[in-house]
């Protein structure tokens, strides 16, 4: 099937040579000459709002950039679309959605220097209905927060895809992985499926992913572009939504490659060593896997560390 009609597709959401669909952004030329374009992301974390609203909207912020840094994007370029529901009306929705608002459009944004000029809502999100007992029934939605994120990019060539380097892709020198985690260890998993079916009754609403400190994302655009720039960078994949597990995983699909990883430096170590070892692996906080070249682990770990 042609997924690039018009012949302006850079980056489609299949990956590598074995075409895994595990892209973290869309680029798109601006012309059939040169190499401008316009790469394109999305972030959600509806699931979150259950627990904590605003929470849920600064992380849909925070995934949709870190889906865009794959590109050789600049945060001061970056537009947000803000699609915003909710089931208006119901008890604590409409001060939920408020609360959602002010921390993403008054707080955050302002913080990272990106602007939201469009949007949309849909403001009855529930469904009734009558069971077979003739039991009126209803669900209702959180409030959700679906993000696009939108910026030009001068040249479409820098852009990061997770595939890994390795002797199934014809690259033969030892490399290393880096996790950089924008949660700074804290492995939160309220709102997350680990809670549903791991953990105890309580832990579903204990605390769950935030961005914290809107600076780690601007250091991270920045780190992440000078590296790609210095050609350190071989594969990049975002860890917020799934965790670490799921995005190792997705990244050894696309490369065709198993990985070896150690958990030491990022179990949070504040608890049972199993459960710890579990909330390492599925926590769905921010961050990004790196793929560096064994010898450049210095230079990626001190650039980030600058940042």
């Amino acid at each position: 099937g042609d997924r690039t009609v018009g012949g302006l597709v850079h980056r489609d959401q299949m990956v590598g040579p074995w075409q895994v669909p595990v892209a973290d952004v869309a680029v798109t030329l601006a012309a059939y000459t040169g190499y401008a374009g316009e790469a394109m992301s999305m972030g959600e974390r509806a699931p979150l709002a259950s627990v904590d609203a605003p929470a849920s909207g600064r992380m849909a912020v925070g995934e949709a950039l870190t889906n865009l840094l794959a590109a050789p994007v600049s945060l001061d370029r970056v537009k947000l679309s803000c699609n915003w529901m909710a089931a208006c009306g119901e008890p604590g929705e409409d001060a939920a959605l408020f609360d959602t608002v002010r921390a993403v459009a008054l707080e955050l944004c302002p913080e990272l220097g990106v602007g939201v000029p469009v949007g949309k809502d849909s403001l009855s999100m529930r469904t009734k209905w009558t069971d077979d007992e003739g039991v009126p029934r209803q669900v209702t939605s959180p409030v959700s927060l679906v993000v696009s994120a939108f910026a030009t990019v001068d040249d479409v060539r820098g852009t990061l895809t997770p595939v890994l380097a390795g002797p199934a892709t014809g690259y033969a020198a030892p490399t290393v992985l880096l996790l950089v985690d924008l949660g700074r260890g804290r492995a939160r998993v309220g709102g997350s499926i680990l809670a549903q079916v791991a953990g105890e009754d309580s832990s579903f609403g204990g605390p769950v992913p935030d961005l914290d400190d809107p600076s780690l994302v601007v250091g991270l655009g920045g780190a992440v572009n000078e590296l790609r720039s210095a050609g350190v960078v071989l594969a990049y994949h975002d860890r917020s939504d799934g965790g670490l597990w799921a995005t190792l995983c997705e990244m050894a699909f696309a490369g065709n490659t198993g990985v070896a990883v150690d958990l030491s430096t990022v179990v949070p170590g504040d608890g049972d060593p199993e459960s710890d070892s579990l909330r390492a692996l599925f926590a769905e906080e921010l961050g990004v896997v790196v793929q560096v070249p064994a010898v450049e682990v210095g230079h990626a770990v001190a650039t980030f560390a600058a940042y």
